[in-house]
């Protein structure tokens, strides 16, 4: 053979060092006097005569050059460089590794638009007069020739560093990450309150039947366990009450989570527990909700013993106002049962008993609360429209627009609701619904305002400390983005549990602000029995976002009665009356005025299994200089 057909450079398997081989040598022989081969032999190959100086190792090299040919105004590079955070090495290797770059779906949207922009709009790049020199194009350029028709409105950058960096976090990503932005169908979040045993598992459990979230199968294994339990009613409950304590005795416990999806919604589903015992639970589930469904039974005795003094009606729809839900629908359930029979003279009593109490609450009734009669049992006005010959009257009050309603079913008429007040461009707002350790910290929260992303520089209030943000998923679905509205996960780096608590608030610059002292504007509600005023000195549980607290109230500035008169000055204030106060928290909570974000600035107090007062922020101490 001609030695001069080898590469001038052979690793050797036993050895890590590089050899050379002279190329000028003469043919080989083997020697007769040689003895016989054995592996161990290996070592003991002759040396290559004089050495020549060892190159410089191939990666480096390759590296260097692929960074010289990359044109920095690339959308790609840029692209590329800013998922891996401006370290070059790693954009390069990522560049040449196409598999793992069309991971991203960054870069699957933006090749995707560069398909779809046409071609020619762009002059002939370097990289094509590159192509018709080299006979295998580089995976990098692949990938640009893809998009090569791509503008940006942004100058190229000038530098490569880290300052480039910084001016694509703020500009860049707003143009390149915006198409994968999740799903563009706007999400919702549905909270069921109202009193135990009013039908809000069993409704919530045919909606997601309804909708194709449940199969044949397992909605008859729950009718088998239900027939056991001789509570055959109960099996559509089954699907959100899920543990055995609850299914035993027909009674939520946990706020339940299920989600599905209308053609232009997506929604998910927090069905609060009814029972006054749980009502903390309730509130942490409805602090997240946009729309309040207020579940009231039509059966005769439900409602009344729902609606009087002691009953969870009223408590939850106060609770609901007070934790920012947007509307109200108010679902006038068991219109099926046999003392009700879809009769209007029942219904048009349950909404003429409400409509005053729920204008005390503070809601629009004309602009926020919708009131309709169902059946969640068998889901008549649910997804299709009740028979008219059940339902006569139904029909024609729908149609004239009675009771703020001119949709004929629930899902309709939630559909049609819009969502007002969501900023996707202020900074970033999630209270920490819960965390739990997963390789790593993740938070449980809704985006309150902003949008979140992986990679994205974060505070965590109150502790005020910095961290990065690993990655962002809704359920198991990986996110580029996750805009306000959504339920979201998010891992954190390097932080542990004790880092991220239930309260806490994860913000981008500016953070919110963290106090343990405010002036706010409460409204009296309810009193215990032992205290029949509220006065400087009084203590319960305060209620913010995600928040919990023991709170104080310290000194009241004013009282408002009901006929309005104003008492500067005043040391007392009794039920109905409106009340500026400040309120000492026993530690500090984040939090902000109602003015600037509502959604910080609303807050409860609690205390003996009663909901004493409700209020909003109306100032912070002034800002300590850091």
């Amino acid at each position: 053979r001609n030695v001069s057909s080898i590469s001038p450079r052979l690793a050797y398997p036993s050895s890590s060092k590089e050899a050379t081989m002279n190329a000028n040598a003469g043919e080989w022989k083997p020697s007769a006097a040689a003895s016989e081969w054995t592996p161990s032999g290996m070592a003991a190959t002759p040396a290559p005569a004089a050495p020549a100086p060892t190159p410089a190792p191939a990666p480096p090299r390759t590296e260097s050059s692929s960074t010289s040919d990359i044109d920095e105004s690339d959308p790609l590079w840029q692209l590329v460089l800013k998922i891996s955070e401006g370290d070059r090495d790693r954009a390069v290797k990522l560049i040449n590794n196409p598999d793992a770059l069309l991971n991203y779906p960054e870069v699957v949207a933006l090749i995707a638009a560069g398909e779809g922009s046409g071609g020619g709009a762009m002059e002939e790049d370097d990289w094509e007069k590159d192509d018709a020199a080299e006979t295998s194009p580089t995976p990098a350029d692949e990938l640009a020739d893809k998009v090569e028709d791509m503008k940006i409105d942004e100058p190229a950058a000038e530098a490569p560093a880290v300052p480039a960096k910084k001016e694509t976090s703020s500009a860049t990503p707003m143009n390149v990450v915006k198409p994968v932005e999740g799903d563009p169908r706007e999400h919702l979040n549905l909270v069921f309150i109202g009193h135990v045993d009013a039908g809000k598992s069993t409704l919530s459990g045919n909606i997601l039947y309804l909708t194709d979230n449940v199969d044949k199968r397992t909605i008859e294994k729950y009718e088998a366990e239900a027939k056991e339990r001789n509570r055959e009613s109960w099996f559509l409950a089954f699907i959100m009450d899920t543990n055995e304590e609850e299914r035993a005795k027909g009674k939520t416990v946990e706020v339940g989570r299920a989600t599905f999806e209308t053609d232009l919604h997506r929604y998910s589903i927090l069905d609060a527990p009814g029972h006054k015992n749980y009502v903390p639970n309730m509130i942490m589930g409805a602090s997240q909700a946009d729309v309040g469904v207020l579940v009231i039974s039509a059966r005769k005795g439900e409602f009344e013993s729902g609606f009087d003094k002691g009953g969870q009606t009223r408590e939850h729809a106060l609770l609901a106002k007070t934790l920012g839900v947007s509307h109200l629908v108010v679902v006038i359930n068991k219109m099926d049962e046999p003392t009700v029979k879809w009769q209007k003279q029942r219904f048009d009593e349950c909404v003429n008993k409400l409509r005053p109490f729920l204008k005390g609450c503070g809601f629009k009734i004309k602009k926020e609360v919708k009131f309709m009669p169902i059946s969640g049992l068998n889901g008549a006005n649910v997804k299709d429209e009740v028979d008219p010959k059940v339902c006569p009257w139904w029909s024609k009050a729908w149609k004239n627009g009675d009771n703020n309603t001119n949709k004929p079913t629930l899902m309709s008429l939630l559909d049609s609701l819009e969502m007002k007040g969501r900023d996707p461009d202020a900074p970033v707002r999630i209270p920490v619904l819960d965390r739990y350790t997963d390789r790593g910290t993740v938070a449980m929260g809704k985006v309150e305002s902003g949008t979140i992303r992986p990679g994205a520089k974060i505070t965590m209030m109150p502790t005020r400390q910095k961290y990065k943000v690993d990655g962002v998923w809704k359920e198991e679905t990986p996110l580029a983005s996750a805009r306000p509205g959504e339920n979201v996960l998010i891992k954190i780096a390097g932080a542990s549990t004790d880092d991220v608590q239930k309260g806490f608030v994860i913000c981008t610059d500016p953070p919110c602000r963290s106090v343990s002292k405010l002036i706010c504007q409460i409204m009296v509600m309810d009193l215990p029995e032992q205290a029949k005023v509220l006065t400087a000195g009084f203590q319960a549980n305060f209620h913010a976002h995600c928040a919990e607290e023991e709170a104080t109230v310290t000194k009241i500035f004013e009282t408002t009665d009901r006929k309005g008169k104003v008492n500067k000055g005043a040391h007392f204030a009794g039920v109905g009356m409106t009340v500026i106060c400040m309120i000492e928290l026993s530690r500090t909570v984040p939090c902000e005025t109602f003015d600037d974000y509502p959604f910080l600035g609303r807050f409860t107090l609690r205390t003996e299994g009663k909901t004493c007062a409700i209020g909003v922020i109306k100032k912070l101490p002034p800002k300590k200089d850091d």
